[in-house]
This record gives structure tokens, sequence and C-alpha cells, in this order.
């Protein structure tokens, strides 16, 4: 059974930072490029940062000097360093596992960014 369990999420003020686990089992997670997705109420989902199997990343635009991926291959985590966040980074946050034609998804995890 493929579990992506999400955590870390909250409410942090404007300017502030946060960081975002996922935790994955039951998939050969060194193979899976990995990603952070978010959703904002009447929005579609997005692609926040992604990174290969081989380390490679890849950043929305919107985001690209403020979040950081990285990877434990040893642990089957994905993290997402977020730094300087902003009220439009509120939205629920969904780590996913993707290879070939599989794709999984977590539960998501709120972030809220208000003063």
């Amino acid at each position: 059974q493929v579990q992506l369990v999400e955590s870390g999420g909250g409410l942090v003020q404007p300017g502030g930072s946060l960081r975002l686990s996922c935790a994955a089992s039951g998939i050969a997670f060194s193979l899976y490029a990995m990603g952070w997705y978010r959703q904002a109420p009447g929005k579609q989902r997005e692609l926040v940062a992604s990174i290969s199997s081989g380390g490679t990343t890849n950043y929305a635009e919107s985001v690209k000097g403020r979040f950081t991926i990285s990877r434990g291959n040893a642990r089957k985590a994905v993290y997402l360093q977020m730094n300087n966040v902003k009220p439009e980074d509120t939205a629920v946050y969904y780590c996913n596992a993707h290879l070939g034609t599989k794709d999984y998804w977590g539960q998501g995890t709120q972030v809220t960014v208000s003063s």
C-alpha cells in the first residue's frame, strides 16, 4: 500500500518560514520523481517544485529564490523549505510521487500566510 504523508503546514506570518515534509512508504522511493503541488481556493492545482530521482530540481517562477525542495532517499522523504512566504502562498500543499504511468498523492497539508 502506497502512502504519502505530509506534515509541517500551519499558520505563518508574511516573511516567515515553514518546512514541509512528506514521508513515503510502499514505493521504491529512490526511483521516483517527487514534487510539491498546491491548490488555493477556487484555483487549479499547480506545480510548486519537483526533484528528479537524480536530484535535478525545478521550480515555479513564483517561488524561485524563496522555496527549496530536497529529498532524503534513505529516509524516503521529500522536503519543501519555504522562506519569505507571501499571502499568495496560502494553499493546500500536496506531495506527489511520479514514475512512468504511476502517480501517487498525499492528503495535503494546509499552509496559511497571514498576519
